[in-house]
């Protein structure tokens, strides 16, 4: 089921939030049959195929009895990928506020978390690493580790963020998504892969400074998707009712007062055209965009995560 069986609403708490990240999982590997994606392994998580020559003494007779297959057993240092996983908690990305724990219908941030956590349960299968970075209004930093530990302090960082964000705070200085790439691109090993959750709005008054913090994670041989998180009814299409609302700047807490219909058809435009320039500049420098819609659910980012893991290795 893409988007778990309970609603988080009634709960609130960490524990749910990592039980909800692994029903959403749970549901989308049963549906991997019926995908193009079948020929992605996680029955297998903990082992790999037995090469001729290797040592005996780590073979898994038990698993040789039920496949007629030999496979060896992983260990925790084992990786096969190193990701790092980027995510925006900038004060836009956590529109709507009344939808931070509404799961049916979850606001960016939320949902940028969530995703970001089925990803690390699908790479914890495969035994890859996985790092956080948090930019905006929280600041974390880790390297990328496969052990549950590292898994469960990332899970308590993303918690974290949904559970002390305080809507009525004021604004302060944020940290920069090229700020926050740029860094990241010096200090994660070399050939990473590095995905970003983000609504981008940051970059529509930064672009040129964001594109060069991209440039330089593909310099050192990063590879790049970008998953453009937004609520595609409102923030793109700007399809409101009829009727005056009263808009406020989640970012600078500016408040402005208008009937939709009123801007609608200039919006839309601007929209379209950054999308536009959006998709040929990072088409340029070889980025993988997804946009990533929170009502359309979790299952098209796992996999497009799938996808990109599948080329590379």
């Amino acid at each position: 089921m893409d988007r778990g069986t309970f609603d988080l609403q009634h709960y609130r708490d960490l524990e749910h939030l990592e039980l909800y990240a692994r029903q959403v999982v749970e549901g989308f590997i049963t549906g991997l049959h019926k995908s193009p994606y079948h020929g992605f392994s996680v029955e297998f998580s903990e082992h790999r195929i037995y090469n001729p020559g290797e040592s005996t003494r780590n073979i898994d007779w038990k698993l040789y009895g039920r496949t007629d297959r030999l496979y060896t057993k992983r260990y925790e240092e084992e990786t096969n990928l190193r990701c790092h996983m980027v995510i925006d908690t900038s004060g836009s990305m956590f529109y709507p506020l009344d939808r931070l724990w509404n799961t049916r219908e979850p606001n960016k941030v939320l949902f940028s978390s969530v995703s970001a956590l089925a990803i690390m349960q699908l790479m914890r299968k495969q035994r890859d690493a996985v790092g956080l970075t948090l930019f905006g209004q929280a600041d974390v930093k880790t390297d990328a580790r496969s052990t549950r530990q590292h898994h469960k302090a990332i899970t308590v960082e993303l918690g974290k963020v949904l559970m002390e964000h305080d809507p009525e705070a004021k604004p302060e200085t944020k940290t920069s998504l090229a700020d926050s790439l740029h860094v990241l691109a010096e200090r994660i090993p070399k050939r990473s892969m590095v995905l970003l959750f983000s609504d981008l709005f940051d970059m529509q008054e930064n672009e040129e400074a964001v594109f060069d913090a991209l440039q330089h994670l593909k310099y050192n041989k990063h590879e790049v998707v970008i998953f453009w998180t937004t609520d595609h009814q409102t923030e793109l299409d700007f399809s409101f009712e009829e009727r005056p609302y009263r808009f406020i700047d989640l970012e600078s807490k500016a408040v402005v007062k208008m009937n939709p219909a009123e801007v609608r058809t200039h919006y839309r435009q601007e929209m379209e055209r950054f999308a536009h320039d959006l998709k040929v500049r990072c088409m340029q420098y070889k980025i993988d965009l997804v946009e990533a819609d929170v009502r359309k659910g979790y299952y098209p980012v796992m996999e497009s995560y799938i996808f990109k893991r599948r080329k590379l290795y």
